[in-house]
């Protein structure tokens, strides 16, 4: 199909903007591969009068984190009438935001840790007390695992919050699930082969994300065909809850005794060399360039989530 001038939108103000430049550039590169007329644009250094002024017929949304995965610059694009890739505004404002996302999965009944919020006047030891150690502790509101803790003993929960406020107001202290770590894609209804993680690090944290050679990507994820089926229908519909379409990606704990528990969903995920729908789309037969031209086909504005 012909996509018109295309936006990769990339960078941006959040956290997360060096990954989001990485992740924008290799799309970038993929798109004008497949004879696309793509362009970068970088919302940090221009403004919506760039994007109305250039005459962009859709856009690709490369940007990770606040101010492009939250809802925000899908309203300006839905206002505009631009066709964008992802999630509307309101998946992408719930699942940007870990704690209502949890809120909402305990209304439809999909499993999620135990969690407490956080705030200065807690009290630390009743809330490791009642949740047991270890606790994740996160800022509600970030990605890429920034802020984040695995914090192993009471005494340390209340520096563990401190960090996580630095990035946001809102956080969650959550039950630590012991098992294993996957993840699962979400392309248009199509949900990808799940992903089993494993480091040596505490947890999958920054580092392991996007700089240590040394964790684990297992695919196939070693789980039996039909159990690993289940877990990708209980993903997808985990993404439709929240109102999310055309692509994303879906993270789940398994505990030891095969229970699952879903941690978030990333409506905009990463898009690096490191990064693990690309990994899960070429486990399943398609290219990082065929991969970006269909997130790019799936672009919609003005019908719903």
């Amino acid at each position: 199909m012909s996509f018109g001038k295309v936006a990769v939108l990339l960078g941006g103000r959040s956290a997360e903007r060096e990954v989001s430049l990485k992740s924008g550039a290799m799309v970038l590169a993929a798109l004008q591969q497949q004879g696309v007329n793509a362009h970068a644009f970088d919302p940090r250094d221009r403004g919506l009068d760039a994007l109305i002024a250039e005459r962009f017929d859709r856009v690709f949304i490369a940007l990770h984190g606040r101010y492009g995965e939250d809802g925000t610059v899908q309203g300006a694009l839905e206002l505009l009438g631009i066709p964008y890739t992802g999630s509307g505004v309101l998946g992408s404002a719930l699942a940007m935001d870990k704690w209502r996302t949890k809120l909402v999965w305990q209304a439809a009944g999909v499993p999620t840790p135990p969690y407490e919020l956080l705030g200065p006047d807690t009290d630390f030891k009743a809330v490791a007390a009642r949740l047991g150690l270890p606790i994740m502790v996160k800022p509600a509101n970030e990605g890429s695992s920034i802020g984040m803790t695995k914090v192993k003993r009471a005494a340390d929960l209340e520096e563990a919050y401190a960090l996580a406020a630095n990035y946001d107001p809102v956080v969650l202290a959550e039950g630590f699930i012991d098992g294993m770590e996957l993840t699962g894609g979400i392309l248009g209804r199509e949900a990808l082969p799940l992903i089993r993680l494993e480091t040596p690090r505490d947890f999958y944290d920054y580092d392991a994300k996007y700089v240590a050679d040394d964790t684990r990507y297992l695919l196939p994820c070693g789980l039996p065909a039909a159990a690993e089926r289940e877990l990708q229908a209980a993903g997808l519909r985990a993404f439709d809850v929240l109102a999310c379409r055309g692509w994303g990606r879906v993270d789940l704990m398994l505990d030891r005794a095969g229970r699952p528990y879903f941690l978030e969903v990333n409506t905009s995920p990463g898009m690096t060399d490191h990064s693990l729908v690309p990994m899960a789309a070429r486990h399943a037969g398609r290219s990082f360039e065929d991969l970006c031209v269909r997130i790019l086909e799936l672009a919609t504005v003005g019908e719903g989530g």
